[in-house]
């Protein structure tokens, strides 16, 4: 069954050894992206928890950021017109410089949070398809005084080896709209060592990405079906 996701968030920590706070170095590389022609944030602040470069929000509730804090990056794009392979390339581009900048010989984790909406097929609601043909609970929830705001389940997925990601999965329904389904999956990945290259930082944006689309839809599509009851 063919569904057409709409992402809302693409979100991203890079861990890496403990820095001392340097906006300097922030600055100049703010600085460096200009020089090139390719600004790929617009502004430069420091805030008390350390600087953040960013572009103006491009419409209500927009983030487009990534801050620098003490032993992680925190790359944020939410309600934009960021593409996939886009937020991965700036993810990856961004890594690579703060790796010269500061001398990060290693990052020590990744973890990436993507968030999707899509409409289910066979119900208007997604609220009766989690409760009626996925979870198939909506019996039970006569125990309550009155029907929840919000309903859904979360899966945790270890990692089967050390090269293996741990992966968390989200479906729910979506306040801000009955008739989409929310899908979140938050990916956790192992170090890299920097002199090896950092082609596996927007590699496995990219895969956690073929696994929303991917796994999580199959998953749904499995209880998405006429006549379901």
């Amino acid at each position: 069954m063919s569904y057409q996701p709409r992402t809302i968030a693409y979100l991203a920590e890079v861990m890496h050894p403990p820095l001392a706070p340097d906006p300097r170095a922030i600055q100049r590389l703010h600085n460096e992206f200009f020089q090139e022609n390719d600004p790929t944030y617009t502004s430069f602040h420091v805030s008390d928890s350390g600087p953040t470069l960013s572009n103006p929000a491009s419409r209500p509730g927009a983030v487009s950021s990534v801050s620098f804090l003490q032993d992680r990056m925190l790359f944020r794009e939410e309600l934009g017109g960021l593409l996939t392979d886009q937020f991965a390339q700036r993810v990856r581009r961004v890594c690579e410089r703060m790796a010269t900048e500061r001398k990060i010989p290693v990052f020590l984790a990744q973890v990436i949070t993507l968030r999707s909406l899509v409409n289910a097929k066979n119900r208007r609601d997604t609220r009766e398809f989690l409760a009626k043909d996925m979870l198939r609970i909506d019996a039970g929830l006569d125990a309550f005084s009155h029907p929840p705001a919000t309903l859904g389940l979360r899966m945790a997925f270890p990692a089967r080896s050390a090269d293996q990601p741990a992966t968390a999965v989200r479906v729910e329904s979506y306040n801000a709209d009955p008739r989409s389904l929310f899908l979140e999956t938050q990916t956790t990945y192992g170090p890299l060592v920097v002199d090896r290259g950092l082609e596996a930082i927007e590699q496995r944006v990219l895969d956690s990405y073929g696994q929303l689309t991917g796994s999580v839809l199959d998953f749904v599509s499995r209880f998405d079906r006429p006549g379901e009851s």
